[in-house]
């Protein structure tokens, strides 16, 4: 429960501060939208007035730098208060840890890996609605990161910690302001009102950016295929070889949202920012709160065309992912080179796919080992592969693997990890957006690390799902 509350915190704080604004009339919002958007809001029986045009904020350097500055010392405030010791930092402190040697530090692995990229989405947040570039925002995120370690905590500043606020913060932060901005523009039904709260809860930085600071214009994903879908089922285990993990539930409810987003393949769409194609996964479990947080987007990239049947982009990607399948726990953020497209095997027959191969820093352990901090740090080479064969608008069938080897090269222990992860799903359409789904999930750990010799651990789940298809079916682009 410390670690949930030790977690939690930096998502309370940017929640409460963004949606701390009495609730505005849909009417009234000043919302920099198109006006069929406001017609959708049919809050009362009034006809509806004209939306007010204020001008557009121009971009600021100022504002997030001290937005991200009043953030940390709100943090520093709850930490020191309710967690205490080592967040009691002071210019002592500071001048201490200004000159000091960054280490790798073992603070409680969600901490670290979940909560640590999520505080850096935050400061993302602040610089992308404030108008700033991609870059632009993961500079900020890379240098707020920095000052939370040499000023938010008493501790000597750890660079694992840097990776992972500074880095996969600036991953994950860009993936949580798109979906947020899409939510705004597209809306999928919802009134004003209810896209401003929905997009808050998404990205609470960009909320209180919106609310308060007056930046309201709505990010374009310049008409972005996507493809999204939402799954609520069981599972229960077929294969469990949990090794020093000492607990296991054999069954448990799951609920898990995808989005794919710049799907190759549609007229006139370019792959100009970075994220503009990028994948985001989110897996809760009743057996361990957090199964998966996953995202992928290109940073840089270039579309090919080789057939008239087939269109994709290739080029480089950056990635955080968080897995945690009950007996391990993997965390890796990571560049990679590789490619994702679309290829029409038949009239109504498409695969989509994509291939990395990349290096990463990992973090790997037991879960429910002998301890919070039984994990360690290395650089990890890493390939993932996806394939989704499209039939028709009946069904579909995906197919993911992926694999870690995480060596002791920038690590504290000699040894190493192998992980493989595959994920097979089909899903059949039953009724328009409605859509039955299996699953089945294999995991394996081999671990060999001197003092402790050989150890493995494995685990393969089934389950089956209600799934809610998005508005494009199933993800397929047709540009014939």
């Amino acid at each position: 429960m410390v670690v949930l509350n030790r977690l939690a915190r930096t998502a309370l704080i940017g929640a409460v501060l963004a949606l701390g604004a009495p609730p505005l009339h849909a009417q009234d919002a000043n919302l920099r939208m198109p006006k069929s958007w406001l017609s959708q809001a049919d809050d009362s029986a009034m006809p509806p007035r004209p939306v007010p045009v204020e001008p557009v904020r121009p971009k600021s350097y100022t504002v997030p730098a001290l937005e991200i500055v009043g953030f940390e010392g709100l943090l520093n405030v709850y930490d020191r208060t309710f967690l205490g010791g080592d967040y009691k930092s002071s210019l002592n402190s500071i001048g201490k840890n200004m000159p000091h040697r960054w280490v790798v530090d073992n603070d409680p692995y969600q901490i670290n890996q979940v909560g640590h990229p999520y505080q850096g989405s935050i400061y993302h947040g602040f610089a992308r609605s404030a108008g700033l570039s991609y870059w632009e925002s993961a500079a900020y995120t890379f240098a707020g990161s920095a000052l939370w370690e040499i000023a938010g905590e008493r501790t000597p500043p750890s660079w694992n910690d840097q990776v992972a606020s500074g880095v996969a913060g600036s991953f994950f932060g860009e993936a949580l302001f798109r979906m947020a901005s899409l939510v705004l523009e597209q809306g999928a039904g919802m009134s004003p009102f209810w896209r401003e709260w929905a997009a808050t809860a998404i990205s609470p930085s960009m909320g209180f950016n919106r609310r308060f600071m007056g930046y309201r214009d709505v990010f374009s994903s310049r008409g972005a295929p996507y493809y999204s879908r939402l799954s609520l089922g069981f599972s229960g285990a077929t294969q469990n070889n949990p090794g020093a993990s000492t607990r296991v539930r054999p069954n448990e409810a799951l609920a898990d949202f995808s989005l794919d987003y710049g799907t190759p393949g549609k007229r006139d769409y370019e792959y100009t920012r970075p994220f503009d194609l990028f994948t985001f996964q989110f897996t809760a479990s009743s057996a361990n709160l957090f199964e998966n947080v996953m995202t992928r987007g290109l940073l840089y990239g270039k579309t090919y065309a080789p057939r008239d049947s087939y269109r994709g982009v290739w080029g480089i990607y950056g990635s955080y992912d968080y897995i945690s399948p009950q007996t391990y726990r993997i965390s890796s953020t990571a560049l990679s080179i590789g490619t994702t497209a679309q290829a029409w095997l038949a009239k109504d027959i498409a695969l989509q796919w994509t291939g990395l191969a990349g290096m990463g820093y990992a973090a790997v352990g037991t879960l429910h080992g002998s301890a919070e901090g039984d994990y360690h740090y290395g650089i990890a080479p890493q390939a993932l592969l996806s394939l989704r064969l499209i039939l028709g608008d009946k069904a579909s069938l995906d197919v993911t693997g992926r694999e870690y080897f995480v060596t002791n090269v920038a690590g504290a222990t000699s040894g190493h990890d192998n992980i493989i992860r595959t994920d097979l799903a089909f899903t059949w359409r039953v009724h328009r957006q409605h859509a039955i789904s299996v699953r089945y999930l294999w995991n394996r750990r081999d671990a060999t690390y001197a003092a402790l010799g050989d150890r493995m651990q494995s685990s393969a789940t089934f389950g089956i799902f209600y799934t809610m298809l998005g508005y494009d079916h199933f993800g397929v682009v047709d540009w014939r």
